[in-house]
């Protein structure tokens, strides 16, 4: 699936299919998810995802699903394999529950429009990615010189591969600064 730009131009009334509260079973699962999927951030799922929380869902055609608190902030997206993408807002109030990666500065500019991010960018001076990092990880995306993540993104290589082909892509950009859903603080039961 082609995710560039997936929520640059994000229209809730063309794009939503549902909404629908949690059931208390959900929720428990969900906060399960994010311990499993983010062992770093468990000390603090409480705080985000309490145990009686009312989270609800918003379904989008895109095979995405917002996962919003009771207030109307967005906490995570949701892909159909279960894969959870913290908002960027949830991972600059805690930037450890994700992995990270850098990015160059001839990188960020791109990345901010939507791009995925190419290998290239991560090898060369200025770029950094870590040796434990797995295909298919969801990893934050830091620029060199920043102290913020700008995107949430999806390996789609291996950190051996990214070094050894040093070509393509090699981050799926899921979620970046500037798109719809940063720019939307709160999403109303509305859309």
């Amino acid at each position: 699936m082609d995710t560039t730009n997936m929520f640059k131009k994000f229209d809730a009334d063309e794009q939503v299919s549902g909404q629908a509260q949690l059931k208390s079973s959900a929720t428990r699962a969900l906060r399960t998810a994010v311990c499993t999927q983010m062992p770093r951030f468990e000390p603090y799922v409480d705080d985000v995802v309490p145990k009686k929380a009312r989270i609800f869902q918003v379904r989008l055609h895109n095979h995405y699903q917002l996962l919003c608190d009771e207030a109307g902030r967005v906490l995570f997206l949701q892909d159909r394999d279960g894969r959870l993408y913290p908002t960027l807002r949830l991972l600059h109030a805690y930037p450890f529950m994700l992995p990270w990666v850098q990015v160059d500065r001839g990188a960020i500019r791109h990345v901010l429009r939507g791009a995925n991010v190419m290998c290239p960018g991560l090898t060369s001076p200025g770029g950094y990615v870590p040796p434990e990092l797995a295909a298919d990880q969801v990893v934050a995306v830091m620029a060199e010189g920043k102290a913020r993540a700008l995107a949430v993104g999806r390996m789609l290589l291996s950190v051996a591969q990214v070094l050894q082909q040093n070509q393509g892509v090699a981050i799926e950009n899921v979620h970046v600064l500037g798109d719809e859903i940063w720019k939307r603080e709160r999403w109303s039961a509305s859309g």
